[in-house]
């Protein structure tokens, strides 16, 4: 297995590279809520194995990274994402983001900023549509909550709705790194906030695209992911949805085949090296 060497790019953000020995492109990971990047060291050693280096930090307020535990900021996620992928502009093989959940959305907002300089976007099962089955008082009140009470505990989520595979579950409660708190009230107001931006310039988006998503995710509503999809303007875009998929799929009973996918549409926008 390889060993990741200590990777910044001028943020105060703990990052780490898995190079590959005869690199064909790149790929900039971007975890979810509550997680850390080290959670997918298994997908991580099956690209690098492939020939993509695999870059990735853990993002403020996660893992190694300093800040308050799972507090988002949206915002400032992005930008950290943005400063991430202008490190790795200067590199001689095509460059991708993937990005699973909260990172699908920061990954999805990134590229709307500024979508220059990428191959290929991957959006795990995105976390694009938060808050939108809420009445419009309960919204309203989340958002003031979300300015007065940041740290304010709102929603549990429940590590059992993460993989079909319970070890899945057993194994995340377990880690010491892993926030298993309730969802903070300035976070759920931050992604609500970040949604209705991304849906306000979704049909803009013209990048090269693979969107993950299974139909029993109880975590990130899969309806933000058909939605992206009608409204994408990509002439390259692919959208697989899952029967019965719940929200970690690539650690779940699918992953054969889902990283059989993924390298097969990576290496479509590759050349050999």
């Amino acid at each position: 297995m390889n060993t990741p060497v200590n990777w910044s790019f001028g943020r105060p953000l703990e990052g780490w590279a898995w190079q590959a020995e005869r690199e064909r492109g790149r790929v900039l990971l971007t975890h979810g809520l509550a997680e850390y990047t080290h959670r997918y060291e298994p997908l991580i050693q099956d690209l690098r194995g492939r020939g993509y280096s695999v870059y990735g930090f853990d993002q403020r307020g996660h893992g190694r990274s300093s800040g308050t535990r799972a507090l988002v900021d949206v915002d400032a996620f992005v930008d950290d994402h943005i400063a991430a992928r202008a490190a790795l502009l200067e590199g001689r093989t095509p460059l991708f983001a993937f990005g699973h959940s909260l990172g699908g959305l920061v990954t999805a907002l990134s590229v709307l900023r500024d979508p220059r300089g990428l191959a290929g976007v991957v959006l795990s099962s995105p976390a694009l549509l938060v808050g939108s089955d809420l009445p419009a008082p309960v919204r309203a009140v989340s958002q003031l909550l979300g300015r007065l009470a940041p740290t304010a505990p709102t929603i549990e989520l429940s590590s059992a709705h993460l993989a079909q595979d319970a070890s899945v579950g057993a194994r995340y409660d377990a880690d010491e790194l892993v926030y298993r708190g309730r969802v903070r009230a300035g976070t759920g107001a931050s992604m609500m906030r970040a949604g209705a931006s991304l849906w306000a310039r979704a049909h803009t988006w013209r990048v090269p695209t693979l969107v993950i998503h299974g139909d029993a995710d109880r975590l990130a509503d899969v309806n933000g992911s058909r939605r992206f999809s009608g409204l994408a303007r990509s002439e390259d875009f692919t959208y697989t949805e899952i029967p019965g998929g719940y929200h970690e799929l690539f650690n779940d009973h699918t992953r054969q085949d889902l990283i059989r996918d993924l390298l097969a549409w990576l290496d479509g926008r590759t050349r050999t090296p």
